[in-house]
């Protein structure tokens, strides 16, 4: 039996149990339970992460923890008991596991492994802290590395500030708003700005000295030195050197690495300098030879100096290379390191070219102990410390210090008879009073051992030496009376002996016979003479004699002038125990003179405050007791003292002293009669102030009245103790009247001087201070009492100094922060003062951040749920008298302008903050009575109006997302709940006053839009929550968004008719709400758009202005990126607005509206998808096809079915850009068109819209003019460039504009050129399917025709297709799909290429017009697509394939253009046909006769620089012939059965034999130029193929050939041979022929467009002949590729060309197999080196023939590519013919034309006849692969007549061939769907062409490619054109100059 569980009700799973019995419940380790009952060893209850699942699971896996239970039943939580710490890092680790996961996914490596090392050390912190072994201090510790490491991930991880109070959790309603805020701006500065250290050192490691001269050991000193002051402000770094430039330690660290502490910010700056100074040990001269001398003596050797500064910009640890100088004098050395510094570079020089000291220099900030911690490393291994100069800025109590610091400064000495200066050595040693030498005093520096002597370094004769060399002497207190330093003075001669020769000495004695140490500064010290051999241990023998020269005058002055040597050294003392101050000495000792007491007490003033800090306690003794011994003499002085004592204090630099006298005064004070004597005095001062002119001394006093008052207090407290209480009515009323004094003085206003004001500001600034010392004395409420009366005695007028305010604010301030005010007693008497002088200041607007502060302690005081009876009068005072004005200040403060530097700007959002709690802290304290008196207090309407608006207006600001840091959502959660209360009281307010004939529409219109931006923010959307985080929330404030729709609902209801005022306004707000995810709030909303919709049309008859707001609204929620995934659910279930809601749906059918409302609901709908899709596709990172599908989709969307025009011009802006963005400079110039035609050519004005300033009309058009031509050069359309410039320049003539018009005529001319000169790429075009309901949905189920990048082919769009829709699924196969796919919750892609048809065929068909123009007209406004599949029918033929060899042509026709305002249209329309095996035959044959006889003509026209081309070709027509290939054609349609079968085949079979026969014709030309071109070497094969030819002949049944050659001409598809201006004339002859090339499509599928880069992109098997190289006709026509394909691969992979006769598998491979790679490189080779012979040449990739087609772009003549033969001559099933009208002759006369190169690759003209790239494309006549697929059609057949080239060999006329004419039924476009234009062709229709107004075109940096030149009828077809109208026959056009053009 299941019994409900007491104690076992939280638990850990400690094994993971997978649910499988009935009712179990699934769980994995570390999951935490709550137990509800057991049964039998099994528990009942849920996973904490998933409480809605309940089920059993085993006792066994889970591990019992001790918990609290909260509302024990059906609801209970459960609370574990433990450490806060504890329970907050299981939960934080939980969260962060899953998100750690998805950093690993999300490819952020860096992170999720600093994230990995934080979440091991939290666990193992975890464990130290659950083992429950730590000390206090160390679990402190822990505690707080943890909630460090726990903020630092949070932060990371974008996670929620945690607000902590001593390392744990804060629960927000166990304290005040205020105090919470506090906490959270407290971590959350800490977070932002660290606190700047006020302390810094120096860490310096010395590593080596780099020089080339070493040999001698080092001495290295390092110290800081001021720039500025000219002096060291540092202990010297002392450590030695090896020979080698090493440490000479290097197993004691602490020898090469110092400290430099206590550095203060003002020392961080550029003129702080570290110097290195180096010094040698050794010879005399550094070039001296070894043996010369055996003493060592210390010399110069180097210096180095670098800013302090230079360390500033980054702590960097790598090591520093500082240069070494020397002085070119030595005499200078002293000075070295500051002529480094002033760069005085006459006066040193570098040591060596290579001389380098490198250093380790690290800048550490904070104190020395938090840097022991944060670098223990350095102190374990050991490191020396060097201290400042003197005491630290901060003097600490108990700090030892006895140094005397010595600087040998300098010396005079007399040659003493030497002909050269002295080499002077000076020794010093200190001797104490017995005459010892004292050991191991004298410091050189840190990192050195004291020594016991020390010997200065040479300098090389010299005999006024300057040394500067800084000494400490750490001499302890004991030694130091009756010691002395001895100096001796040397000379060091540099003979063999090398002797140090002693000729004198000075002495110092340390302490004078008064007791005063020897004063700092210099002393110029005498030199007694002496001998070598004098003995100077016997001190006696001189210490008796003068020793400075300063001091000793009278008996000696004589014997001191005749001495000219003297010796300067500087001392400076740093004592904590010994004094240099006389004055301090006698007033210590004032008992021994009495008489000089008054003196003293005079002086004290004069003596230096480190002096009185180091005798503290003694200096207090003395005053106390002169003040006992005599206070009516001594009384005024001795509190004149202390008062001076007390303010030193209150120096920083002393202000760690403070502490000592606290201790004093509580432990070591003993004046039991003091207070008498001080409160006397103090009255005395404070009495007089008003009257004093002076007031300086006055307000030292008060200043110091803190410590006045803890004197009095304390000697009161001793009185009372020895007197038990005596006189205690006579020290009140002395209190009593200081006070009424203080209130007298504080209460007069100062006139003129301000003097007393000062005073009132000092007394106030310290008088908090002292109630604490009151409060020992006096009872609360009189202490009380006394401080509000004192308080409330100031002047309340604000005219006074704004000085005076502000410290009277900080008093109130301080008062408040008092321990008197948190007593409710004192508190409750205080309050109104406080309050009062609050509402004094925030009315003014004056000092609101002291405001702010005050406010905030006044609230932390009052507790959440305090009800007792004194909080809640307090919150009535404080609401009466402060939540009108605090209202009022945060609306003045938010809506000021934010200040500009940083720290103005935290400033002002902390007061804001701090104002903002306070107002919530109020408001949550209020109850139900406060609201309901706040209410009634308001005498009229328009009070109460104007307070709810007012309220109403600061909660949107508390609401606005900038108002607290984004992750402080623990305070915007409890910001909310105060809101929702409050408006939940005050809507009541609203209904009661402000509805019927009170209704006010303005204050309604505010609370909805409140409650709609409420519900709207982002805090409260708990769908994008952790479900932990989730809970939390829901537990403790459940989904506030549902009570405010409630409330929102509740309220519309009551407005009954008033509704109309908000329609529409509101829709949009509402709709805002629908979109939120929320079942109830949903519920709730959207029965409210009914009524809307009924009010509406009950209005005006319909919902036009429901549905303009929708639309509005809806594409501003999605352009402000509204929503995520989960809007894309909410949209999906919201698509049908009412979907969800049948109920609702009822209600509209019911309704007499019905039909329009689903109307709207539908255009709703449909807008909906199209935005979400825009939205979805603008989270993309780079600009693909996707984005701009999307908003072509969109903008489309907009004018046709919406006619939002302003909408429509932004998306046109919005898709402008992508396409700039992703250079898509042609499609950006078509969609800027789109605005264009909107505008006219007029002088309207136009408002500044977009970027676009305000401008007229015409401006606008001029500009949008300009900015399209740019753009269409920069796309190299510039054909469409020029159409523009006419139009422009139209408005320019007619305006007169001259000077523009011709820019713009210049600017028209230079298009042509490049239209001419420049080469452009033509482009392939792929057919793409989107099929699956996983597209969006603009592409869902449709087909499209893109247009593919420069150099793109198949596979690299494929692949670029599968990185755009990464889920999608690669069709390989070019079948439609079924309807399985349609419906399949997936993406499908199927991707082939396709042939663009061109539209227009004058162009192309005209003879003589340049390829580089034709090819425009080739790719641009392209309709309609062409794509071939091969396929068997019938019985398969396995000996001749060709006999049921069929091909399916599908015609694919676009709902626009391309190129248009996309890269991509959908496929509006498809068409299929099947063409028959012969015709086929015939297409395959018309394209190799083509070819033919382009190459036989641009070799008689010498364009080809090589032969081989026309070589290769031959061959592989003759040799496929003779091998069986054009007799397959024979077998299958020239026998019997076939001819009777097919009795209407019998015109294509006449043809068929037509072509085979002229095939026969050509090639025995093609021969006979070849013959007169063939270089010597290729004789043979020439000769083989004469031979072979004849074969073929016989072959054909053709005998004498030769003999009627003539009769018959070859035609040529350019009319007769033209020639050059300067060549000869052509001739019959092959040897003479000339013919101008023209190129035809059908030799080469699709040539123009192929650049040179896909050099393998074209089916390379075209060389094989059918019969011989190909296997089977399957494996020509194969669709299914091989497993090495790619799987979008099909057999268009490279050519529009279906039936490529590649082997599958080496057809639309993605990548180039091995072999082919290998034939690419080899196509650079000679003839000689290639491994391919010319008459076999090697297969090659489809990519690789194209090497030749773009190469030989400007030799390969070319033709009309539109038609295939089918089209022209035998016209398939249901296709109709068309007839162009036969083309005009050129009136330009021919040229040759010149040979172009690849645009990638640079070929000499030799290579492109070698190359075996070119192999393929000539191979077989017959072969299938030789058909073009792009159905190019040559236009040969259509001018048969027109000119031909005689040949020498007559043969038999050919059958003519029926003239094909454009029929009626060639497909029309359906007129009725007017899309938007997108061709400049279109365009022209509708509107004359724009008018522009400035002509500066930015030039492109890159000249655009080469470009066709736009005829007059084209033009004229642009202007007057139809759409896609088939033009009826034209006359020839007449010839016409260029410049009518």
């Amino acid at each position: 039996m299941w019994i409900p569980t007491e104690h076992e009700k939280y638990g850990v799973v400690i094994a993971s149990f997978r649910g499988t019995v009935p009712y179990g419940l699934s769980l994995e380790i570390g999951d935490t339970v709550q137990i509800l009952e057991k049964c039998d060893g099994w528990y009942r209850g849920f996973a904490l992460k998933n409480p809605n699942i309940k089920g059993i699971f085993p006792s066994s896996y889970v591990h019992l923890k001790n918990a609290c239970v909260k509302n024990k039943g059906q609801f209970e939580m459960v609370i574990p008991t433990e450490d806060s710490v504890i329970t907050e890092m299981t939960s934080t680790l939980r969260d962060w596991g899953t998100m750690w996961k998805q950093l690993y996914v999300r490819n952020e490596g860096d992170l999720f492994h600093r994230l990995w090392h934080i979440m091991n050390e939290i666990l193992d912190l975890r464990r130290q802290v659950l083992v429950g072994h730590l000390t206090h201090d160390r679990m402190k510790d822990v505690k707080r590395h943890i909630t460090a490491r726990l903020d630092w991930g949070n932060e990371q991880l974008g996670l929620d500030l945690v607000p902590r109070k001593e390392y744990a959790m804060v629960d927000p309603e166990d304290i005040s708003i205020t105090e919470l805020y506090r906490l959270m701006e407290h971590r959350h500065r800490k977070k932002d700005t660290p606190v700047q250290a006020s302390s810094h050192h120096l860490f310096v490691q010395m590593k080596s000295l780099m020089c080339s001269n070493l040999g001698e050991e080092l001495e290295v000193i390092f110290s800081l030195f001021d720039s500025k002051e000219n002096r060291p402000i540092s202990e010297r770094f002392f450590l030695r050197l090896n020979r080698n430039g090493l440490p000479k330690a290097p197993d004691k660290p602490e020898r090469q690495c110092s400290l430099f502490v206590d550095l203060g910010s003002s020392e961080l700056r550029k003129d702080i300098y570290i110097t290195v100074h180096i010094i040698r040990i050794g010879r005399m001269g550094a070039g001296e030879k070894k043996n010369a001398c055996s003493v060592q003596y210390r010399r110069p050797f180097g210096c180095a100096v670098l800013s302090i500064a230079d360390l500033l910009t980054g702590e960097t640890k790598d090591d520093l290379i500082l240069k070494v100088y020397m002085c070119n004098t030595e005499s200078e050395w002293y000075q070295i390191h500051e002529n480094i510094i002033k760069k005085l570079n006459a006066r040193y020089n570098l040591t060596g070219s290579n001389a380098g000291l490198a250093v380790s220099l690290q800048l550490l900030h904070g104190d020395i102990e938090q840097i022991r911690r944060e670098y223990s490393s350095v102190f374990s291994h050991g490191v020396s410390i060097t201290r400042k100069l003197g005491f630290s800025n901060i003097i600490m109590p108990g700090e030892m210090r006895n140094d005397l610091y010595i600087t040998i400064e300098r010396g005079e000495f007399e040659k003493g008879g030497k002909s050269v200066a002295r080499n002077v050595e000076v020794t010093m040693f200190i001797v104490d009073s017995s005459g010892q030498t004292l050991k191991d005093f004298i410091s050189f520096g840190s990192g050195e051992p004291p020594a016991s002597e020390y010997h200065s370094f040479v300098l090389y004769h010299n005999n006024s030496p300057r040394w500067s060399e800084l000494l400490k002497l750490p001499i302890p207190v004991d030694k130091f009376r009756g010691a002395h330093i001895r100096f001796e003075f040397r000379h060091c001669s540099t003979k063999e002996k090398g002797e140090k020769k002693l000729f004198g000495f000075s002495f110092v004695p340390l302490m004078q016979e008064d007791g005063r140490t020897l004063p700092d500064g210099t002393h110029e010290l005498i030199v007694h003479k002496c001998e070598e051999n004098t003995n100077l241990q016997d001190t006696t023998r001189y210490l008796k004699l003068p020793f400075s020269k300063g001091i000793f005058l009278g008996n000696n002055n004589q014997a001191m002038k005749a001495t000219k040597e003297s010796f300067c050294i500087t001392s400076f003392l740093c004592s904590t125990k010994l004094t240099q101050n006389g004055d301090m000495l006698d007033l210590l000792k004032w008992r021994t003179h009495p008489d000089k007491i008054t003196g003293c007490l005079s002086k004290l003033k004069e003596i230096d405050g480190s002096e009185i800090v180091k005798f503290l306690q003694d200096t207090l003794d003395t005053l106390f007791g002169i003040l006992d011994e005599n206070s009516q003499k001594y009384g005024s002085k001795v509190f004149d003292s202390l008062v001076h004592i007390i303010n030193l204090l209150q120096d920083s630099k002393f202000h760690h002293f403070k502490p000592v006298m606290d201790t004093y005064i509580e432990s070591h004070f003993a004046g039991a009669l003091a207070y008498r004597d001080l409160i006397k005095v103090l009255k005395w001062y404070v009495d007089r102030i008003t009257e004093a002119e002076r007031q300086e001394h006055i307000q030292e006093v008060l200043k110091a009245q803190e410590y006045i008052f803890k004197y009095i207090v304390q000697s009161r407290r001793l009185f009372s103790l020895a007197t038990g209480g005596q006189n205690e009515e006579e020290f009140r009323r002395c209190i009593q009247e200081l006070l009424m004094s203080v209130r007298f003085f504080l209460s007069q206003e100062s006139k003129g001087s301000g003097a007393l004001s000062q005073s009132q500001a000092v007394f106030l600034s310290s008088f908090p201070a002292v109630y604490s010392e009151l409060l020992k004395l006096f009872d609360v409420r009189e202490v009380a009492n006394l401080v509000q009366d004192t308080l409330g005695s100031l002047p309340t007028i604000l005219h006074v100094d704004d000085s005076l305010q502000a410290i009277k604010l900080q008093c109130i301030g301080k008062t408040v922060e008092s321990q008197l005010y948190t007593n409710p007693d004192s508190r409750y008497i205080l309050l109104p003062v406080v309050l009062h002088h609050l509402h004094i200041h925030l009315q003014e607007q004056k000092d609101l951040i002291m405001c702010a502060r005050i406010l905030s302690n006044v609230f932390c005081l009052i507790k959440k749920n305090s009800s007792e009876k004194s909080v809640l009068e307090e919150i009535d005072v404080i609401v009466a008298s402060l939540l009108d004005i605090l209202l009022r200040t945060i609306l003045e403060i938010t809506s000021r302008p934010q200040p500009s530097s940083s720290a103005m700007r935290f400033q002002f959002q902390d007061v804001t903050g701090e104002f903002v709690a306070c107002l919530l802290s109020l408001l949550r304290q209020m109850t139900d009575r406060h609201y309901q008196q706040l209410l009634d207090s308001f005498n009229t309407k328009e009070e109460l109006r104007d307070f709810l608006l007012q309220i109403f207006t600061v909660f949107r600001i508390l609401i606005r997302p900038e108002m607290f840091p984004k992750d402080w959502t623990v305070m915007r959660l409890v910001a909310n709940n105060v809101i929702i209360t409050t408006v939940l009281y005050l809507s009541d307010a609203l209904r009661k006053n402000f509805l019927n004939e009170n209704f006010d529409y303005k204050i309604w219109d505010s609370y909805f839009y409140l409650a709609v931006i409420f519900i709207n923010q982002l805090c409260l959307q708990l769908e994008m929550f952790t479900p932990s985080k989730k809970k939390k929330v829901l537990e403790k404030y459940g989904d506030m968004r549902v009570t405010m729709g409630c409330e929102i609902f509740s309220m519309w209801q009551n407005l009954g008719e008033h509704k109309l005022h908000f329609i529409p306004a509101l829709i949009g707000p509402f709709l805002e709400v629908t979109l939120i995810p929320q079942p109830d709030l949903r519920n709730v909303m959207i029965p409210i758009f009914h009524d809307m919709m009924d009010w509406e049309q009950r209005r005006s008859g319909n919902f036009k202005q429901v549905e303009a707001k929708l639309i509005d609204k809806l594409d501003s929620l999605m352009s402000e990126g509204k929503g995520d995934e989960t809007y894309r659910e909410l949209f999906n279930s919201i698509i049908p607005l009412f979907g969800p809601y049948p109920s609702l749906l009822k209600k509209i059918e019911r309704e007499t509206w019905r039909e329009s409302g689903v109307s709207l609901i539908a255009t709703v709908t449909r807008l909906m998808e199209r935005l979400l899709d825009y939205r979805d596709c603008m989270k993309m990172g780079e600009v693909d096809g996707k984005k701009i599908g999307c908003t072509v989709s969109l903008l489309n969307f907009y004018k046709t079915e919406l006619n939002k025009e302003e909408m429509y011009i932004r998306y046109i802006h919005k898709l402008y850009d992508l396409h700039l963005k992703a250079q898509n400079f042609t499609e950006a110039a078509y969609t800027l068109l789109l605005y264009d035609e909107l505008l006219e050519w007029s002088d309207r004005p136009l408002r500044e819209f977009l970027t676009y300033p305000m401008q007229t009309e015409w401006q606008r058009k001029e500009h949008l003019h300009l900015t399209i031509i740019q753009n269409f050069d920069r796309g190299k359309c510039w054909e469409n460039g020029i159409i523009l410039c006419r139009k422009i320049a139209e408005q320019y003539e007619s305006y007169y504009d001259y000077r523009n018009l011709s820019k713009m005529r210049m600017m028209e001319a230079s298009l042509y050129d490049k239209i001419m000169d420049q080469q452009r790429l033509e482009p392939e075009f792929f057919r793409v399917g989107f099929y699956g309901k996983k597209f969006p949905f603009f592409l869902r189920n449709k087909e499209f025709v893109c247009r593919g990048h420069d150099y793109e082919r198949l596979e690299a769009f494929q692949q670029r297709m599968l990185n755009e829709f990464p889920h999608a699924i690669a069709m390989q196969h070019a079948n439609q799909p079924d309807e399985t796919i349609f419906q399949a919750e997936a993406q499908y892609l199927q991707i082939y290429a396709v042939t663009p048809i061109p539209e227009s065929q004058e162009v192309l068909q005209r003879e003589g017009v340049p390829d580089n123009i034709k090819s425009f007209y080739k790719v641009n406004h392209i309709w309609k697509f062409r794509y071939d599949r091969p396929f068997h029918k019938g019985t398969k033929d396995k000996e001749n394939e060709f006999k049921s060899l069929w091909v399916e042509r599908t015609s694919l026709y676009l709902v626009q253009s391309l190129p248009g305002i996309s890269r991509w249209f959908e496929v509006e329309k498809r068409e299929v046909v099947e063409m028959s095996p012969l015709e086929n035959a015939i297409e395959v044959l018309e394209n190799k006769n083509q070819q033919l006889k382009t190459l036989i003509s641009q070799c008689q026209t010498r364009q080809m620089q090589n032969i081989n081309p026309l070589t290769m070709c031959l061959n592989g027509v003759i040799d496929a012939a003779v091998n069986g290939g054009v007799s397959r054609y024979q077998e299958a349609f020239f026998v019997k059965e076939y001819i009777l079968s097919h009795p209407e085949d019998g015109e294509k079979i006449a043809r068929l034999r037509e072509l085979m026969l002229e095939q026969a014709q050509i090639l025995e030309f093609g021969l006979a130029v070849h013959e007169k071109f063939v270089p010597q070497d290729m004789r043979p094969l020439h000769k083989k193929l004469v031979d072979q030819f004849f074969v073929m002949k016989s072959s054909l049944g053709i005998q004498e050939f030769s003999a009627c050659m003539q009769a018959s001409p070859v035609h040529f598809p350019n009319g007769s041979p033209r020639v050059c201006r300067n060549s000869a004339p052509a001739s019959v002859s092959p040897d003479g022929t000339r013919v101008i090339p023209r190129r035809s499509p059908l030799s080469y599928p699709a040539v123009n467009r192929y650049s040179s880069s896909s050099l393998s992109s074209q089916a390379s098997a075209e060389v094989s002949n059918i019969t011989g190289q190909s296997e089977s006709s399957d494996e020509v026509f194969n669709m299914q590729p091989s497993p090495s394909t790619s799987s979008l691969s099909s057999t268009h992979s490279a050519s529009p060309n279906v039936t490529s006769s590649a082997p599958s598998s080496a057809r639309a491979s993605p990548l180039l197999s091995d072999k082919h790679k290998h034939s690419r490189e080899n196509s650079c080779l000679s003839p000689r080196e290639r491994p391919c012979s010319a008459i076999y040449p090697t297969p090659v990739e489809p990519s690789q023939r194209m090497l030749f087609n773009h190469i030989g772009d400007g030799a390969l003549p070319r033709s009309d590519p539109n038609l295939s033969a089918p089209e022209k001559a035998s016209p398939a099933r249901h296709t109709t013919s068309v007839s162009p009208s036969p083309a005009g002759r050129s009136p330009l006369k021919g040229s040759v034309q010149s040979f172009t190169p690849s645009p990638v690759e640079y070929h000499s003209p030799g290579l492109i006849s070698n190359s075996p790239v070119l192999s393929g494309s000539y191979s077989s006549g017959i072969s299938s692969l030789s058909r073009c697929s792009t159905s190019e059609t040559s236009g040969f057949e259509n001018q048969v007549n027109e000119q031909s080239v005689p040949l020498p060999v007559p043969v038999p006329v050919p059958v003519p061939v029926p003239v094909p004419s454009y029929g009626g039924e060639e497909p029309v476009r359906k007129e009725s769907k007017t899309p938007p234009p997108y061709s400049v062709y279109e365009r022209t229709l509708r509107r004359p062409v724009p008018l522009p107004h400035s002509l500066s075109i930015p030039v492109t940096p890159e000249p655009p490619a080469l470009p066709p030149k736009p005829l007059a009828a084209r033009s004229s077809h642009l202007e007057n054109g139809a759409r896609r109208t088939d033009p009826g026959p034209r006359p020839r056009p007449l010839p016409r100059k260029v410049s009518q053009l």
